[in-house]
């Protein structure tokens, strides 16, 4: 998969903003439908975590997932569907618990927002991160948590939760069996 261009990231984007609730229920229906494990994760468990700690955050980070959806789906075809491999996800957490684990040893954990955009974590040729779309959302969390400042210590938090979702879009669609 190659990392979107401006171009393509910019018609995605305004393809999720201009979708109406109607739509945007039947895609979030269809995205349960189709990839139930992970939409429970993104949508169940990783917002709970974040309520835990600051409910505007929950919310905008959903919001900001159903973007992700929209993204992935314009600029790159259909959500692939489910298939039956129930071990896909526990395979996800695996690596990407592997990739955070490298990321506390190098001791960059101070500065994992800017090795993030600048794609030094968990750099992969063969599958970019979608930098320009973790730059884009990690900007619309910074510009949402200056309007309160209860929001501003659960910043990072969120980009980083964030950067994991991407990160699993990726490799559902870079997964060979779901296409």
């Amino acid at each position: 998969m190659q990392d979107l261009t401006e171009q393509q990231l910019y018609q995605a984007l305004q393809y999720a903003k201009n979708i109406d609730e109607d739509n945007g229920k039947l895609i979030m229906s269809q995205f349960e439908t189709d990839q139930p494990i992970l939409f429970q994760t993104i949508f169940g468990i990783f917002p709970s975590i974040l309520a835990d700690k600051n409910q505007d955050m929950a919310h905008l980070f959903m919001d900001l997932c159903f973007e992700i959806i929209c993204v992935y789906q314009n600029a790159l075809g259909d959500v692939p569907k489910s298939i039956d491999d129930p071990t896909w996800m526990e395979r996800q957490t695996i690596l990407l618990e592997t990739d955070f684990q490298l990321l506390r040893q190098n001791g960059a954990v101070v500065d994992t927002k800017n090795n993030i955009l600048q794609g030094q974590f968990i750099k992969d040729k063969e599958n970019p991160v979608q930098i320009r779309l973790v730059k884009f959302l990690n900007e619309s969390i910074d510009e949402f948590a200056s309007a309160s400042i209860s929001r501003v210590p659960f910043i990072e938090f969120t980009q980083a939760i964030i950067f994991v979702v991407v990160k699993l879009f990726n490799n559902l669609y870079n997964e060979p069996t779901t296409q």
